[in-house]
This record gives C-alpha cells, sequence and structure tokens, in this order.
C-alpha cells in the first residue's frame, strides 16, 4: 500500500451509461492505486438519448462496481438531473456537494476532478461555495471542439451554461478537446486479445461496447474510441501529451470558442500519448484477473 502523501486525490463525474467508453475510464481508475478515490459522482447526459440519463448513469456505475465485486466499498454520490437554466443557478446535487466537501478539506495534496461528460456538478460547487476557486483543485475536462473555433461538441452541448461557469472562473483546468480523445482507437480485435477473457468485468466491457456500436451505427464498424481515457492519463502522466497554456475562452450558443482574453488560462491538450495509457489499462486489468493488482484507496 502507498502512502497516503504518494496518491493522487481524485474524484471521478461520469456520463456512464452515454456511450461505451466511459466504463473503460472507471475500471481503469479503479485498478490505479496512485489513486486516492474519493468518490464517484454519476452525470446526466441531456434528454435526447434517455429521459432518465442521470438514473442511467447510476445504474451502470453501480453495475461496474458489482462485476469488480466493489459494490458498497466506493463512494457513489448521484450528480444534477440536468443542465443549467443559466450561468447563475446552480443545481444542486449529492455530486456537487461532494465536490465541495472535498475540495475544502485541509489537505495539501491538490484535488483532481475528472469529467467525462458536462461540466454541471463542477459549475453547482463552484458557485455553491466561491472559496473553491482559491482551493488547490484541478479540473480535466474531456470536451470542447477544435481549437480555436470550436463547434458542437457532445459533452459541452449537455451543459453550455455550465461551461462557461467553470471557464469564467478560477480554478486550474485542464482541457482535452474533442480532436485528441477521438485519437484513442481501439479495434474490437485488439480488446478481445486484451480485454475479453479477463473476468466477469472484461467480457462485459467488450460485449457492452460492440451492442452499443451495432445499435448506434448503421454501417459496417469494428472499432470504438476509449475517447475518456485521456482523463486519467494526463493525471498519471502530466508530461505524456503536447500541451500548451492559453486564455480560458467562453462559449457561444453554437458551441465556438468566444476567445475574450480575460480569464486566467487553461491547459489544452493538443495529443496524447496514446501507447501509454492504453498499454497501462490492459497490464492493470491483467494484473486484477490474476489477483496480483492493487486496487485504488477507496475513502
Amino acid at each position: 500500500m502507498l502512502p497516503i502523501e504518494k496518491r493522487a486525490r481524485i474524484i471521478l463525474n461520469t456520463d456512464a451509461k452515454n456511450e461505451a467508453d466511459d466504463q473503460y475510464t472507471i475500471v481503469h481508475a479503479l485498478l490505479t492505486p496512485t489513486f486516492d478515490l474519493h468518490g464517484i459522482i454519476p452525470a446526466h447526459f441531456g434528454s435526447i438519448k434517455s429521459k432518465s440519463s442521470l438514473r442511467d448513469s447510476h445504474d451502470e456505475v453501480v453495475k461496474i462496481l458489482d462485476l469488480m465485486s466493489l459494490k458498497d466499498r466506493v463512494r457513489v454520490e448521484p450528480g444534477a438531473e440536468g443542465s443549467m437554466p443559466d450561468e447563475t443557478t446552480p443545481m444542486a446535487s449529492a455530486g456537487a456537494r461532494l465536490i465541495v466537501e472535498e475540495g475544502m478539506k485541509d489537505d495539501p495534496r491538490p484535488l483532481y476532478v475528472a469529467f467525462l461528460g458536462p461540466l454541471t456538478d463542477m459549475a453547482a460547487a463552484l458557485l455553491k461555495e466561491p472559496r473553491l476557486n482559491e482551493r488547490n483543485i484541478c479540473v480535466v475536462w474531456i470536451g470542447g471542439g477544435q481549437w480555436p473555433v470550436g463547434g458542437r461538441e457532445y459533452n459541452l452541448s449537455n451543459d453550455i451554461h455550465a461551461a462557461n461557469v467553470v471557464m469564467k472562473s478560477k480554478v486550474q483546468l485542464w482541457q482535452i478537446p474533442m480532436p485528441v480523445y477521438r485519437m484513442m482507437a481501439v479495434s474490437y480485435a485488439e480488446l478481445m486479445e486484451r480485454v475479453y477473457d479477463k473476468g466477469a468485468i472484461g467480457k462485459y466491457l467488450v460485449e457492452q461496447l460492440i451492442d452499443w456500436n451495432l445499435r448506434m451505427h448503421a454501417g459496417p464498424i469494428e472499432h470504438r474510441s476509449l475517447g475518456d481515457t485521456p482523463a486519467l492519463s494526463v493525471i498519471l502522466n502530466p508530461n505524456g501529451g503536447i500541451s500548451e497554456w492559453l486564455p480560458a475562452p467562453e462559449f457561444n450558443s453554437l458551441m465556438n470558442y468566444v476567445h475574450t482574453g480575460a480569464n486566467r488560462p487553461i491547459k489544452v491538450y493538443h495529443s496524447i500519448d496514446v501507447r501509454y495509457i492504453l498499454e497501462d489499462f490492459y497490464a492493470k486489468l491483467n494484473r486484477f484477473t490474476r489477483g496480483e493488482q492493487e486496487l485504488a484507496n477507496f475513502v
């Protein structure tokens, strides 16, 4: 067991049932011994795909924990039911309260809050407790379109107001935009060789991904982007990619970037070391199946 000062404090916010890649990131986080995992926040993903997206995400998180025999060992606090109506009205949730609780703790280590979907719960936490702006918090967000113009991107589309609240805040923000997370493609053959035979969780990860593709894609397909995984990659290896610090933009209704120059700089990733993070996942899953992998520390 690693000493506590060698573990990264982390909260994972996931729209787990939106597609088929969040599941891999959740498992990866659970299998990372340098993570001091303070909780998982299931998140909404709008109402187009489901009228009960928050409940769907919650049930998916619980299912993954159950498949890994971790049910009731990991704190799960649901996020908001839906997006913000404007930039001043927070959507109250247990998930936002968890962020406030952990963010205000007297701990010398930074708190990483990784968002795999909309930023609704971070915006609510900031509006509820403005002192978070002065705390040692790093928000890692999978979202936003290609710099510098932007445009439609799914995670952003599910709460543009929340994204603007976070962009205008003072918390440290690392953004992994769509052109970067799309590069995390894996093939069915790769998943069958590296994941499928790794116990009940491995079988489920592959089967649910293939099932999602068959239902959602009209044409032939045998790949999927594990696009949420870079949220962990940059915490585990901050130098494992090309990035630059740029003034935080804002977003208009069309999801284009509005470069006002008025906000603090954020770290924008332009590339990720794909080999590193995928191989790290495969190795940890393999060791977990053999009973050799130390799990994340659950608070």
